[in-house]
């Protein structure tokens, strides 16, 4: 049986949507249904699978999450990026955020700040926090902390390998690839001094327990994650955000997403460099805080 000779039923594409939505968060809808069933016929046929009902049980069958489940993650989702990425937020993580949170610790030396990029595909966005904050003069490890984590654990595989396409350069001077990353054999290899600062886990988004395991933060980045996710998933998953997030904590999406309609835990804080939502802190107003920050941020801009 080929590909072309499976068709989807009614019923189950609510099943295969149904278990996807909750047991990863992956929302299909009518729109999407097509590409469900394309990919998804392609992968019965090369595993000999008469049905997508047999499909069903296949991933249900999945305890493990690296079986059917697995390839699901990997292959019905884009995980398309680069670095650098929407620059001017990360210009506002370690020009502004930063500092911040360090002015209200009572400047650097303190506890480094902790960063969370959250649906981190294949790296390209942990490695650039860590990237611009050595560019900009700040120490990872000791001003700054950076996690990151994915649901598909053949992404975090290319992660951690720390390997790139020119793709993935597109938006990178030329002399920072050259600076932080070795070409050999077509590809380029970040450098350990990058590699070493980025701490990834696999994760689950909608695991509360693993995501226990990070502690309390101060910035969590999750940007062009949610756009996979329906209303009701991207409500708890805010809410988890909201939960990991210390008082005066700094949340940043991508720049299509917003919070309408998700969550009125956060505000929306205009930086010099871009917008970001902030979970409230009443202990700390935002002004003072804004202030010491641009000075900060003045003064390390003229040493």
């Amino acid at each position: 049986m080929t590909a072309d000779d499976l068709v989807m039923s009614d019923a189950e594409f609510r099943m295969i949507a149904e278990f996807l939505r909750g047991s990863c968060g992956l929302h299909f809808g009518n729109e999407s249904r097509y590409l469900l069933e394309r990919r998804i016929a392609r992968r019965c046929a090369d595993l000999g699978m008469r049905s997508f009902t047999a499909y069903h049980y296949a991933l249900r069958s999945d305890t493990t999450g690296e079986g059917e489940l697995g390839w699901a993650i990997d292959n019905l989702t884009t995980n398309e990026t680069y670095f650098l990425r929407e620059r001017r937020q990360l210009e506002a993580l370690i020009e502004e955020i930063v500092p911040a949170v360090q002015a209200r610790r009572g400047g650097s030396g303190t506890a480094p700040v902790s960063v969370w990029s959250a649906g981190c595909s294949s790296g390209e966005e942990p490695y650039s926090i860590v990237l611009m904050a050595l560019e900009a003069g700040l120490s990872p490890g000791r001003d700054l902390r950076v996690y990151a984590s994915d649901i598909s654990r053949q992404m975090l595989q290319k992660a951690r390998r720390g390997v790139y396409r020119e793709s993935s350069f597109r938006q990178m001077d030329p002399f920072l690839r050259e600076k932080y990353f070795t070409l050999k054999d077509g590809s380029y290899r970040i450098s350990d001094e990058i590699k070493k600062h980025v701490h990834f886990a696999h994760l689950n988004l909608l695991d509360d327990g693993k995501s226990a395991l990070l502690g309390s933060l101060d910035v969590i980045l999750c940007r062009n994650v949610i756009i996979y996710f329906d209303l009701e998933t991207k409500r708890r998953v805010m809410r988890t955000f909201h939960q990991k997030l210390r008082p005066g904590g700094f949340l940043l999406l991508g720049h299509s997403e917003s919070l309408i309609n998700l969550s009125t835990d956060f505000e929306l804080k205009h930086l010099r460099h871009d917008m970001v939502y902030r979970r409230p802190d009443e202990n700390d107003p935002w002004h003072e805080t804004a202030a010491r920050t641009l000075a900060l941020a003045d003064r390390r801009r003229g040493a």
